[in-house]
């Protein structure tokens, strides 16, 4: 990581710069810092995520089409605040941080009230309220990831932090998959333990991350940070691309739960492994974030993410195939892996090479709302799907149309996603 030096500046949101004309190995202490919080945040709410699926599907008697409901508003709720949170922060210098703190402060807040929600309706609620924590911090956070970095590694610096948010994914299984066998009350302690968590994620954020106001490092912004400036964004040409795309593809994208489902149900999965079932994912999200990142610096962003997606339509023909063997959910869980580590950061990189910085947080909230709204609408797809034709029908559906979408996607490249450059006006 660099340490900032007298030549280094502090944009009006609070992000440390590198100093022009220096490439620097590493990435920068304010990524580092929020990678910590990731980190603490997500073996929060990953304990949570682990035994969900089995609580609501075995514990509380849900049908597919029900959990599609409740997995829907998971995933896709925030996308209702995500705007939302990218304006608050791009409204004055120095909002990035507290908007954020703000978002992770509602998602531990809503740990305990599971502790009292045992029918679909409170469940849906307190889910809709943790997602809209989710939503708020976001694009803040990624802003603040993508202001830190200079064009040319920007892809490092999502993939460093990507990798230490999944190393919390895949602490928090483990603690999950632990308490469960040592605790009578085991989704009751799952939910307890998981909100003294979340709150020492937050205190690390209040502590570590840089906040503040600082000064100026250039002219103002040409455009008001307004939501409606952000939506005009959509009228470049390569963010417009990069928003459809991600659009169709995310309404190809089935839930990891829902893929975790499909493994218990091929293999006859106990359920008291089933929490380790994220590991795997988690495991190659961590080992392939970083490599894939600096990959996508070298050899083009929008390549690595659709190469991304042929990793997921792998992972979905192995599911539909008649194949048992003991590699199937190795094999599987690794695809899984490789289709997030080449994805999800690596979409942001390509994002905010389009995006000017006055409105980054904005117009990466775009994609975001975008990319979860597709999601949404795809997980009640294939909950319906799944409760009218099965499994394997509603699968097979999910495959042909990730691959229709990911073949669009390959003649839509944006000109400007290897970070040669930065787009600067709206």
């Amino acid at each position: 990581m660099y340490v900032a030096d007298s030549r280094a500046s502090t944009s009006a949101h609070g992000a440390v710069r590198p100093p022009a004309g220096r490439r620097r190995a590493a990435v920068a202490p304010t990524v580092v810092a929020l990678g910590t919080v990731s980190l603490v945040t997500d073996v929060s709410s990953e304990m949570v995520t682990a035994v969900l699926p089995l609580y609501l599907v075995t514990g509380l008697g849900l049908s597919p089409l029900g959990f599609g409901l409740l997995d829907g508003i998971y995933n896709g709720f925030s996308a209702l605040v995500r705007l939302v949170g990218g304006h608050l922060a791009d409204r004055g210098g120095g909002r990035h941080k507290w908007v954020a703190g703000l978002g992770y402060g509602i998602s531990a807040a809503c740990k305990p009230l599971l502790l009292m929600a045992h029918a679909l309706t409170p469940i849906g609620l307190v889910l809709a309220a943790d997602r809209t924590g989710k939503g708020l911090r976001t694009a803040p956070r990624d802003a603040l990831i993508s202001l830190s970095s200079t064009p040319e590694t920007r892809g490092r610096a999502f993939g460093v932090h990507r990798a230490m948010d999944t190393a919390g994914a895949l602490l928090g299984p483990l603690a999950a998959f632990w308490i469960l066998r040592a605790t009578v009350d085991g989704y009751d302690a799952v939910f307890t333990v998981s909100f003294c968590v979340a709150v020492l994620g937050v205190l690390v954020l209040v502590l570590f991350v840089p906040g503040g106001r600082g000064a100026p490092s250039g002219p103002e912004p040409a455009v008001r940070p307004t939501i409606r400036a952000a939506l005009t964004l959509l009228g470049g040409r390569d963010l417009r691309r990069i928003t459809v795309c991600a659009l169709l593809l995310g309404l190809a994208t089935v839930s990891d739960s829902f893929v975790y489902l499909l493994l218990q149900r091929r293999l006859g999965v106990p359920d008291r492994w089933f929490a380790l079932l994220p590991l795997g994912t988690a495991a190659t999200f961590l080992l392939l974030a970083v490599p894939l990142g600096r990959l996508a610096d070298r050899v083009g962003r929008w390549t690595v993410f659709l190469a991304g997606h042929g990793t997921l339509l792998l992972a979905y023909l192995l599911l539909l195939t008649s194949w048992h063997g003991t590699g199937l959910p190795y094999l599987v869980l690794a695809l899984h892996g490789a289709f997030y580590a080449a994805t999800d950061g690596v979409l942001m990189a390509a994002a905010s090479d389009s995006v000017p910085e006055g409105l980054r947080s904005s117009g990466l909230a775009v994609v975001q709302t975008g990319q979860a709204l597709t999601r949404f609408a795809c997980s009640l797809l294939f909950g319906a799907a799944w409760t009218m034709w099965g499994d394997r029908a509603a699968l097979a559906g999910a495959a042909v149309a990730l691959a229709a979408c990911a073949a669009f996607s390959l003649g839509m490249r944006p000109e400007n996603t290897n970070g040669t450059k930065e787009t600067v006006t709206a």
